[in-house]
Parts: C-alpha cells; sequence; structure tokens
C-alpha cells in the first residue's frame, strides 16, 4: 500500500494502447484464406459452359446445316427457333437448333411445323419474303409531336372607365355582354361587340375578386375583400342574396355547370360550398395551410380543383366534403388553374412554371416553362390555345398539347399609367373561343383576337423536333 503508483504521461499511455490494438489485429485470424488460381478456373469454366453451352451448341449446329445446305452460315434468312423434335430412336429432345425458314437443301420448309418459335437475336431477323414473322426494329427515342399551328392574337381593343385595377372579368353565356370588377368596388358590364358601358352595380364595400355568371339563371355572383358573396338578379339589377361565412377576403369563386352549387376560396385558407337558393353553407373544404387563391368547378370528377399560396393544389369530392388528392409538385404559390374546354385536363400556374395535368386522380403531364415572372391568371380555349397572364403585364401564349410557346406579347400600358403599371389580373375567352378579354393594373380592360392576315409562310412554326422533355416534377 505504501508504494507509489507510477504515474505515466498521456503520451505513453496513447501509444500503449496503439501497440495493443496492433498486436491484437496482426495475426487476421478474421480474414479469408487466399484464393486457389486452379479452383477459380475451374468454377469460371463450369459457370461458362452452363450459361453459354447452348449457344456453342447452336453456333456448332449452324455450322453443320451450313455445310449440308452449302448455305453461308450467316443466311439472312435463317431464323433461330426453338423446335420441339421427336428423335427416331423415340425420345423427344427440346433441342435449340438454328433453321433456315426458307428452302433447305430443295424442299421447302413449312412455317408451322415443328412449333417454331421465333428468338430475336440481332443478325438472325427474318427478312425474306415468304417470312410472317416481324423483323427486329429499332427504336427511336421518343419526339416531342409537331405543334398545331395557330395564329398569332393581336390587340384589338382597349377599354378604360374603371378607376382602379380591374381585378375579375366574366362573359355572359349568350356571348353578347362581359362583366369585370374592380379595385374602384364598381362591378360595370360591357358590351361585347362594341366595347361600350351597359350597366355599373355598386354595393360592394371594397375591391371586387370575383365575378361568375349563371348558365343556368339570369343571376351574376360577385365576391369580394369585404368578405361578402353577393348574388344580382339581372332582370332587376338587385342583390337579391347574401352568402355569409368567409372570415377574410373572397378571391375567387366558381358555379357548378349542372347543379345550383356555388363554391368560393379566399384569405381564410378554406373553400366554401353555397346551396344558391337556400345560402347554406354545405361545405367548408379545409386543408390548404395558405390563402386559397383559385378554384374551379366540373360536372365530372374532381368536381372541385383548388389552388393555394401553399404551393399545393387539391381535389375534392363534392359529395363527402374532403379532399381525394393533394399535389404538391410546384414549389411556389398557385395563383391560378383552369380546366380544358373538351380534354379531361387542367393546368396550373405558379412563379416555377406551368405544370398539366389529368383528371380524375391529377396524374402530372408535363412542364411549361419560359414564363418567369408571377402568374396571376390562365385561360384555355376549345381550339387548344393556353394563354398566362403576368404580374409585369406579359401574356404567352401556348399550345396546349404540346407545350410549344408560340407567341409573346407586353401589353401597353395606358397612357399617363407608369410601366410598372402593366400587369395582368385575370383574362377569359369568349365563349366562340376568338375574344380573349384581359383585365389589367393600368385600369383598362384589352381585348385580344387572332390575327386573320397570318398564315403559316408569314408566321411559320420555329420548332425542332426535340427529344422528349423529361418530365420534371
Amino acid at each position: 500500500m505504501g508504494e507509489d503508483i507510477q504515474k505515466h504521461s498521456v503520451h505513453t499511455l496513447v501509444f500503449r494502447s496503439l501497440k495493443r490494438t496492433h498486436d491484437m489485429f496482426l495475426s487476421e485470424e478474421g480474414s479469408l484464406p487466399p484464393l486457389d488460381q486452379k479452383a477459380v478456373s475451374a468454377w469460371r469454366s463450369s459457370k461458362a459452359k452452363d450459361t453459354y453451352g447452348p449457344i456453342v451448341e447452336l453456333v456448332r449446329k449452324q455450322q453443320e446445316i451450313a455445310k449440308k445446305t452449302g448455305l453461308p452460315a450467316n443466311y439472312p434468312g435463317g431464323q433461330l427457333a426453338l423446335t420441339n423434335k421427336s428423335e427416331q430412336d423415340g425420345e423427344t429432345s427440346q433441342a435449340l437448333a438454328l433453321m433456315p425458314l426458307g428452302t433447305i437443301g430443295g424442299h421447302q420448309m413449312p412455317q408451322s411445323s415443328a412449333n417454331v418459335s421465333a428468338v430475336g437475336i440481332p443478325g438472325y431477323a427474318a427478312g425474306g419474303p415468304t417470312n410472317n414473322t416481324q423483323s427486329l426494329i429499332t427504336r427511336k427515342a421518343p419526339t416531342m409531336p409537331k405543334p398545331q399551328w395557330h395564329p398569332p392574337w393581336k390587340l384589338c381593343r382597349v377599354i378604360s372607365g374603371h378607376i382602379g385595377w380591374v381585378r375579375c372579368v366574366a362573359v355572359d353565356p349568350t356571348n353578347e355582354w362581359f362583366c369585370t370588377g374592380s379595385a374602384d368596388r364598381v362591378i360595370k358590364i360591357w358590351d361585347l361587340a362594341s366595347g361600350r358601358l351597359k350597366l355599373s352595380l355598386t354595393g360592394h364595400v371594397s375591391t371586387v375578386r370575383a365575378l361568375q355568371v349563371s348558365p343556368r339563371h339570369p343571376y351574376l355572383f360577385s365576391a369580394g375583400e369585404d368578405r361578402q358573396v353577393k348574388c344580382w338578379d339581372l332582370e332587376y339589377n338587385k342583390v337579391i342574396r347574401h352568402y355569409h361565412g368567409h372570415l377574410s377576403a373572397v378571391y375567387s369563386m366558381a358555379l357548378h355547370p349542372t347543379i345550383d352549387v356555388l363554391v368560393t376560396c379566399g384569405r381564410d385558407s378554406t373553400a366554401r360550398v353555397w346551396d344558391m337558393r337556400s345560402k347554406a353553407n354545405i361545405h367548408t373544404l379545409t386543408g390548404h395551410t395558405n390563402t386559397v387563391a383559385s378554384v374551379v368547378c366540373q360536372a365530372a370528377e374532381p368536381q372541385i380543383i383548388t389552388s393555394s399560396h401553399d404551393s399545393t393544389i387539391r381535389l375534392w369530392d363534392l359529395a363527402a366534403g374532403r379532399s381525394m388528392a393533394t399535389l404538391t409538385n410546384h414549389k411556389k404559390s398557385v395563383r391560378a388553374v383552369a380546366m380544358h374546354p373538351n380534354l379531361y385536363m387542367f393546368a396550373s400556374a405558379s412563379p416555377d412554371n406551368i405544370k398539366q395535368w389529368k383528371c380524375p386522380e391529377g396524374k402530372f403531364i408535363q412542364n411549361l416553362s419560359g414564363h418567369n415572372a408571377i402568374l396571376n391568371c390562365l385561360a384555355i380555349n376549345a381550339d387548344n390555345v393556353m394563354v398566362s397572364g403576368a404580374d409585369n403585364g406579359s401574356l404567352h401564349f401556348w399550345d396546349f398539347k404540346t407545350g410549344y410557346n408560340f407567341q409573346r406579347s407586353q401589353a401597353p400600358v395606358q397612357p399617363g399609367s407608369m410601366d410598372s403599371e402593366a400587369g395582368v389580373f385575370a383574362m377569359a375567352f369568349d365563349h366562340s373561343g376568338s375574344r380573349l378579354i384581359t383585365a389589367e393594373a393600368d385600369k383598362t380592360i384589352k381585348i385580344y383576337k387572332e390575327d386573320d392576315e397570318a398564315n403559316e409562310e408569314t408566321h411559320p412554326i420555329n420548332w425542332k423536333p426535340d427529344l422528349l422533355k423529361r418530365r420534371r416534377y
């Protein structure tokens, strides 16, 4: 007990530990014994014979047949075939044999004899006229189909009358007039043919953000930042119903095409389904975590599609009032969604790109890239022309099926406005698809139409058959 314990420096202790570790692993008891080269070569030859033996046998038999028939060994009419051949001694052997399917030794070989099934190996593809087996075809890389030619669109009318940003537009089902809502709190109804003002409706106490005209009733529906949703009777030009329930600004609305249902959405992160007649809030569609910017309805499933600033799109089951699917492909706010009038498809617009989707499950189809701005609105007509409008006043025109961007335009701002006031907030095609109406930040409404004088010679498609665009989610 009296002996002092010898103290070592940390340096000494570390080296002792290293030495012990070295001595422990030096013997290598855990490692495998060295490979026997003879055994390895025997195993490889056995494996090769087992795997490639039938092919070697095929080549040998091919050479034998070539000697007998006088045909060259690489005869193009020779078809590699699998036969069930009965031997003379009564035993059935399933042998692989290379048999020319043309004439052998002056005798015509029947096509259906001996249960022939072709094995497609390059160099043995059938080439004779008597052969009905399919020859090997080299596959081409998939290419983008040639886009349909569309005439360019040109500005044909500018309508001024609002004294605030024009935030929404809707076209009458008879195609005689259209209405616009503005930050001046007024709804104005305009004659589509002449562009003259027919009527002004006042009643909202804040910006009017959404308008819809019913195709089944003489009703106009409006919604705004004052949280109000109103139903106007167009025979009396008066409000006949209010739909109360939204807790914040209402940004978009849609009418169901076959039943008397109205869907609105807004800054309270919900979409609400209303009974048009009883004003009852049938469903409150919750699930989005930020402002719901756009909503569309259709008769088939999914009957309601919403897009939100939380960068998701949701497909809703109207009967159950719950979400069927959530599409999370976009990386930024999705401010606009538009249904194709004929195809069972829809498109969504976000600053990252425009995406196309297939109903009913929301299958991703393709990206349309190139409109690098904050996209506020989309419109699609029956001729497969899709238009996207942005916060900087730019319009891009696309061929819907191929995603080809055939025109880009920037509308001039109204005289007296600053260039920074260029901005497209909403757009709609008329029911013929031949007029495009845009609602803009310079307080004007602009109407575009196709250029009648343009043809494929004056405005050719600048298109190269690139390889198919890889899907980038």
